[in-house]
């Protein structure tokens, strides 16, 4: 299976495909929508980069990286062997570390949506509970001359991506900027995420474990399944060993998205330096799940990936993103 799903979201290929970059406000070819809002987010979405690379180059979409410190040197998302990177350094013990974008870097997005003439920006991000990230934007919203809505998502990975899709997907469509937030929220509010990690020691490290920390008494023991909650990353189960921890995650996926109506469910599955075992899952996930489409796989963002740790799997549970009430479909 490859490393993202080319038949993912073809509806949003298809339609964003024959679109033009976007000069000015008005500016549109016949038969397709006025693309007013942009959308910018942080590489915690962990869009694949087939999907990436499948949106024109019009500045609809504009992913920030988010910094990782690898002992004293800075990284950012996108660059080469930064994953292989991280991977020796946590193998080695050498602290590793992430940050917010500045706000300087949002607001060199936020002015680019602007020149180009986009009527405002809809900005979707990493939950405030885990990042100061959407504080950030806040501040460099504050100093354009459009208006920016920035979305807390409450989550993160595919989970706040999937956020991300439906917004593109709604500007796509020549929604107003409320209409293309709504979209993000609600997919937001409509997606869940379960993972396995081999070890809690990244997540305590980097303090993002919250209440998982009841775990840590018998953290040697056991193999924890984890969900994100309320914007947190919160303990589900404890599992014995780690093969009977990733059936019990594709256990719990299946029973949270086999009740939803055939054709809704979207999934993703993320991993990091385990990527057959991640297309091990799908598959069992696409045989147990016949009516979803096949999942999107992708390896984690570094900036993920340095909190998880190495061996991570994580699955997202969406559901497939309807257009905001009042919008058209590009012709």
């Amino acid at each position: 299976m490859p490393e993202s799903n080319a038949a993912a979201w073809p509806w949003v290929r298809a339609r964003l495909s024959g679109l033009r970059p976007t000069p000015r406000p008005g500016t549109r070819r016949a038969g397709a929508p006025v693309v007013r809002t942009a959308v910018v987010t942080d590489s915690a979405a962990a869009l694949p980069a087939e999907y990436l690379r499948g949106l024109p180059r019009d500045g609809l979409l504009t992913v920030t990286p988010m910094p990782v410190m690898v002992g004293p040197e800075i990284y950012g998302e996108g660059e080469d062997d930064i994953l292989e990177t991280i991977a020796v350094a946590l193998a080695a013990g050498t602290p590793v570390k992430t940050s917010r974008p500045s706000p300087g870097q949002f607001e060199q997005a936020y002015r680019a949506a602007e020149l180009r003439g986009f009527d405002g920006i809809v900005s979707v991000h990493i939950s405030g509970e885990l990042s100061g990230t959407a504080d950030a934007a806040r501040l460099a919203a504050a100093k354009v001359g459009i208006p920016v809505d920035v979305v807390d998502t409450r989550t993160v990975g595919m989970a706040q991506g999937m956020a991300v899709q439906a917004a593109v997907q709604a500007a796509a469509a020549g929604a107003g900027r409320e209409a293309v937030a709504a979209a993000a929220v609600e997919q937001a509010e409509h997606t869940k995420v379960f993972f396995y990690v081999p070890s809690l020691e990244q997540l305590r490290r980097g303090g993002r474990i919250g209440a998982a920390a009841s775990l840590l008494g018998t953290m040697l023991a056991i193999k924890p399944i984890l969900a994100v909650d309320g914007g947190r990353i919160v303990p589900l189960e404890k599992v014995r060993s780690a093969a009977r921890a990733v059936a019990r995650l594709e256990e719990i996926v299946v029973a949270h998205a086999a009740p939803q109506p055939d054709g809704s469910v979207t999934l993703a599955v993320h991993h990091f330096g385990n990527p057959e075992e991640a297309e091990s899952l799908a598959a069992r996930l696409e045989a147990a799940l016949p009516e979803c489409p096949p999942a999107q796989i992708s390896s984690l963002p570094a900036v993920l990936a340095a909190h998880a740790g190495l061996g991570v799997l994580a699955v997202i549970v969406g559901r497939s993103p309807a257009l905001p009430s009042g919008t058209q479909l590009p012709t």
